[in-house]
């Protein structure tokens, strides 16, 4: 049995302090958590920055550079995973459908990888849902999915792919056709968001077997069904996932100390079904990432 590679979900975008008073939210505090869940046992960090001001999702790169070089200085050898996903969500005001409630993120494709051209992380997410998620329509067309590849393709970082039902996997299966996308791809199955993938073993058997050959892939639920989903994923041969983006409760009714306490029963929940967890250097080694340490 290969080795299972934990990524820990650090913070997310819409996770709130009102949902986990502990949430990290500056980059200091997202830096010490990845460091943090490193040494619990996450072989990856996935990474999305706050306003430290008002606790909502940015973009801003010198709060991804300071996360990024407090890694490097906390002597981490955690895989640095950025997000992409900020700035593709629309909702249409109420009077006028065609035009852009205050609350949109939508911006240019470039704009959404500026801080992967300029920081070159070792994996870079690309979501290729495009669904009614919450109170927005989240939208990548595939015009935008390709350009966010070419440009994660210039800085040398692997695309993980953000799967969220069966239709996103049928267009990874064309931009990889197209060579938009190299083969072997890595992919993140997403369940349980409403609209999408349901958190349910059929489902997950479902999407792993639309997956092209050779692919490397994980899955995770959100909420409840954070961490069967995990074990799901590993009895069926993925990585798994976990942390305070995807969930804030480490059983029923009691919070998670942190995401390094979740990322401790996840390392118990796949050890106790006879799995093994990846180190960092093992997981660039199956995932044909380069050796930075």
């Amino acid at each position: 049995m290969k080795p299972t590679i934990l990524t820990c979900a650090v913070t997310g975008n819409l996770t709130t302090r009102e949902q986990h008073p502990g949430l990290p939210v500056t980059p200091e505090e997202i830096a010490d958590a990845c460091i943090a869940a490193g040494k619990a046992g996450a072989a990856i960090a996935h990474i999305h920055v706050r306003d430290p001001q008002t606790g909502r999702q940015s973009m801003e790169l010198a709060y991804y550079r300071e996360v990024l070089e407090r890694i490097k200085a906390g002597a981490s050898e955690v895989i640095v995973n950025l997000t992409t996903g900020p700035g593709g969500r629309y909702v249409p005001s109420d009077e006028h459908p065609g035009i852009a409630a205050p609350s949109s993120t939508i911006m240019p494709p470039e704009k959404r990888v500026e801080h992967i051209a300029a920081l070159k992380p070792e994996i870079a997410t690309l979501d290729l849902n495009t669904m009614f998620s919450g109170t927005a329509v989240v939208i990548n067309t595939p015009r935008n999915v390709r350009i966010m590849a070419e440009v994660i393709r210039a800085a040398g970082a692997r695309p993980e792919l953000e799967v969220f039902d069966s239709g996103d996997i049928h267009l990874a299966r064309d931009l990889i056709d197209d060579g938009t996308l190299s083969s072997p791809a890595m992919f993140q199955i997403v369940t349980g968001v409403k609209y999408g993938a349901a958190s349910t073993p059929e489902t997950l058997v479902h999407m792993k077997s639309l997956l092209p050959t050779g692919s490397d892939w994980a899955a995770f639920g959100v909420g409840r069904h954070a961490f069967p989903m995990l074990a799901q994923s590993f009895l069926l041969g993925g990585h798994v996932r976990i942390g305070l983006e995807d969930a804030v409760y480490i059983e029923r009714g009691r919070l998670a100390r942190d995401n390094a306490d979740m990322v401790e029963k996840a390392v118990r929940i796949v050890s106790d079904m006879g799995g093994v967890i990846a180190s960092p250097r093992e997981a660039r080694e199956l995932l044909a990432l380069p050796q930075r340490f």
